[in-house]
């Protein structure tokens, strides 16, 4: 990683270029229903894929029915981290368009795969769409809204993701019941990426020229980096030199770990308990879809109250939820524990992204929010070998005590490292 970030081009920019949510309202709106696309291209897999593992594929051990989780995430952070990038220099839409014609093999290939190494495969595929189509939704709502905003904008974004992948989830779910665990659930899949591939290629327009206008009438904060910025120096300083990009990158990760847990660990943990598959289904659609619709309002109320305690209140909450679900013994107490999890998440995770858009200067915006999803998705990864492990050597309850204590020390340490990174203009001067 050398060089400098290069600006956004400013070539033929088109005139009346304007920032804000109401200004750019089609275009924003048509991006929160591709990022709905995006998220249930990967519902698909919530619940029946950890499933599918142990009954068709005959795994036995936790690791290794989580491994799908693991190779996905390592491809999404990976891609993550380039994705930004590759937005900046070929345009936001191009990168767009090509995590869709990635994501065409993947129904297909949970439908016919013959072993579980086909699996795995298709899962690096889906974690390379998700890395470039989420990351590119992500980085054109907040190129659209400017910084007045940017709360809610990663409210709405992040709120119709999982929102979709909870309603993929427990449409999957209710098919399996209904006609078993393949290929029907994944016919799904197939619509999901037909509709987002065209609706990106046909629909959705270039953002770069609004970050180019956003950077000319940028106030450089005391205290924050300038717009000299080499990717070296994005990739320190998100990873470890400025404190509050630092603790969001941390918390990230943390908050994917116990996502990667829960993806992989309670489909197995709730069959294991006496649910059905098609009651496991909605199960696995309370936490996101909790975290979606949450996130409709955190998101905006960050813009309101600031961003580090709703992160480290979310991150408590979330433990909680996790707590509540390993010491519980039935659908009720898991249902409440779920919510409890999802209300969390729905608090920290549309602010973690904000916090980054305001320390990073527009110039380099795009390139840190891909190092901090580098760091948030390696969190699939992390979670999902940390608690096939412990399950494996002790038990699924232990896993899941284990990942909540690691969410309350993320918590914590949001609490004590991170400075409020929210900018509220000074009041005017009321004259006497």
């Amino acid at each position: 990683m050398s060089g400098t970030v290069p600006p956004p081009s400013t070539d033929a920019a088109p005139a009346g270029i304007r920032l804000g949510l109401r200004e750019n309202l089609p275009q924003f709106g048509l991006l929160v229903l591709v990022n709905a696309l995006v998220g249930a291209t990967v519902g698909q897999e919530r619940t029946v894929l950890p499933l599918l593992a142990e009954d068709v594929f005959g795994l036995s051990a936790y690791s290794a029915m989580l491994s799908f989780i693991a190779v996905f995430g390592v491809s999404k952070a990976i891609t993550n981290l380039f994705a930004g990038a590759l937005g900046d220099k070929y345009g936001r839409k191009p990168v767009l368009v090509v995590g869709w014609l990635v994501a065409i093999p993947v129904p297909l290939l949970l439908i016919w795969a013959p072993t579980w190494g086909w699996v795995l495969f298709a899962n690096v595929l889906l974690g390379i769409n998700q890395g470039l189509t989420w990351s590119l939704t992500v980085i054109m709502k907040i190129d659209l809204v400017g910084p007045a905003r940017r709360g809610l904008a990663m409210g709405l974004n992040e709120g119709a993701g999982y929102g979709a992948v909870a309603a993929a989830a427990w449409a999957t779910g209710w098919i399996a019941s209904e006609h078993g665990l393949r290929p029907e659930p994944f016919y799904l899949g197939i619509g999901l990426v037909i509709i987002g591939l065209g609706l990106s290629t046909l629909f959705v327009r270039e953002t770069s020229h609004h970050v180019a206008h956003e950077a000319a009438d940028h106030v450089q904060r005391d205290g924050h980096p300038d717009a000299e910025m080499t990717p070296r120096q994005v990739f320190a300083l998100s990873t470890w030199r400025n404190p509050s990009l630092s603790a969001a990158s941390q918390a990230g990760l943390v908050n994917n770990l116990n996502e990667g847990m829960a993806w992989g660990l309670f489909p197995l943990f709730f069959a294991a308990g006496g649910v059905s598959v098609g009651r496991i289904g909605g199960l696995i659609a309370i936490a996101p879809a909790v975290w979606g619709l949450g996130q409709l309002f955190t998101g905006a109320l960050s813009d309101k109250v600031g961003r580090k305690w709703l992160i480290a209140g979310g991150q408590f909450t979330e433990a909680a939820g996790l707590t509540i679900i390993a010491l519980g013994d039935g659908f009720g107490v898991w249902a409440l524990g779920s919510a409890v999890f999802g209300a969390g998440t729905a608090m920290a995770y549309p602010t973690l992204i904000a916090a980054i858009g305001d320390v990073a200067h527009p110039t380099w915006r795009a390139s840190a929010v891909g190092v901090y999803r580098l760091w948030r998705d390696l969190g699939f990864a992390v979670g999902a070998v940390l608690a096939g492990v412990l399950a494996d050597v002790v038990s699924i309850e232990f896993a899941i005590f284990i990942v909540a204590g690691i969410t309350a020390a993320s918590g914590l340490d949001v609490s004590l490292r991170m400075r409020e990174t929210l900018h509220r203009p000074p009041l005017p001067v009321v004259p006497d």
